[in-house]
């Protein structure tokens, strides 16, 4: 089972844990989370509707409150539901016609997530296969659903990494100034667009928070449900991490775009991320993109055990289970 895999992971964590491309891949989910956690939504394709004049200040601010506690819950909801991702991943440039693509039924697992490898349709290319990974995620989940010593410790760590990036999203409340620009529309949907810019006068207390001040952008916000829908940043000058092993450089650029994907939950639904830099003396280039479907709730880890004995009951029936389907 991979544990606490990106977009959650703090910046740190990575760092100590991970190498080159896998530390620019973790820093582009890490900070673009955290700013989606501090507001978000989403303008592809669509008309402009007549802008209105810009809400007064209390009145903004109202408002991103309000997305920032609407974002905790969404954030929350991932450790509860199910999904498809379709990765692909360019190394070279943006534009390669031939980028590995990895496709995974993605389960929250209490104390770590697991990636259970599809066939290009998303559905299991070797149903042998399948089942031996349904029965490590069985496995995994029990040991989760269990409430010894070592769940205890293992729970706490995954508390301590929420509380710091529940901290890293209220500096990034402070980082940035948001002012409105427009009133767009998407799918009949008004959305409130904001420029994102650093915030001059905002101290970074950390590493990490320092980050914001190299990043600028857009985001997007939807005016019925206050829901995040999509953000845009883009790296503004060169960023070193992981104590000058790498850099990030300027240009770097990435999104998330976020729709209603269960009654009053806007999960994300695709990603991308293009990130140039190097590590040590080496450059590299990670062009990432991630579709995200299928949410279905799966609960807590003891709901989730009972869900996938009964697939792997059926499974062991020959009938099929009908929880996976194509992206």
């Amino acid at each position: 089972m991979q544990q606490w895999k990106p977009p959650r992971n703090p910046i740190g964590f990575i760092v100590s844990e991970l190498g080159a491309p896998a530390i620019m891949r973790a820093y582009s989910h890490s900070l673009s989370a955290v700013l989606l956690l501090a507001f978000a939504a989403f303008a592809s394709a669509q008309d402009a509707a007549p802008a209105g004049p810009p809400e007064t200040e209390a009145e903004k601010h109202a408002l991103l409150d309000r997305v920032l506690e609407h974002q905790k819950k969404n954030d929350a909801a991932l450790d509860l539901y199910e999904r498809i991702e379709r990765v692909e991943l360019r190394k070279n440039y943006a534009g390669d016609p031939n980028p590995i693509v990895k496709i995974s039924r993605v389960v929250p697992a209490g104390t770590g997530v697991d990636h259970i490898p599809l066939g290009p349709d998303g559905q299991p290319a070797d149903a042998a296969a399948y089942r031996a990974e349904l029965v490590k995620l069985e496995k995994s989940l029990a040991w989760a659903a269990e409430e010894g010593r070592a769940q205890q410790d293992a729970y706490a760590k995954i508390e301590k990494k929420q509380k710091e990036r529940e901290e890293l999203t209220d500096a990034a409340r402070q980082a940035f100034l948001f002012s409105f620009l427009t009133r767009e529309t998407r799918a009949g949907r008004v959305l409130l667009k904001y420029n994102m810019a650093p915030n001059p006068a905002y101290k970074p207390t950390s590493r990490t928070s320092s980050f914001f001040a190299h990043v600028r952008g857009a985001v997007w916000i939807d005016e019925s449900s206050g829901q995040l829908a999509r953000i845009e940043g883009e790296v503004t000058d060169d960023i070193s991490v992981g104590l000058l092993l790498a850099k990030v450089y300027k240009g770097s650029h990435f999104m998330q775009e976020r729709y209603e994907s269960a009654p009053g939950l806007w999960l994300p639904s695709f990603s991308q991320y293009d990130f140039d830099g190097r590590k040590f003396f080496s450059s590299f280039s990670l062009h990432e993109r991630t579709f995200y479907t299928n949410y279905r709730f799966i609960g807590p880890p003891k709901e989730a055990l009972a869900t996938i004995r009964a697939e792997l009951a059926h499974a062991d029936l020959g009938k099929p289970t009908g929880t996976v389907a194509a992206p």
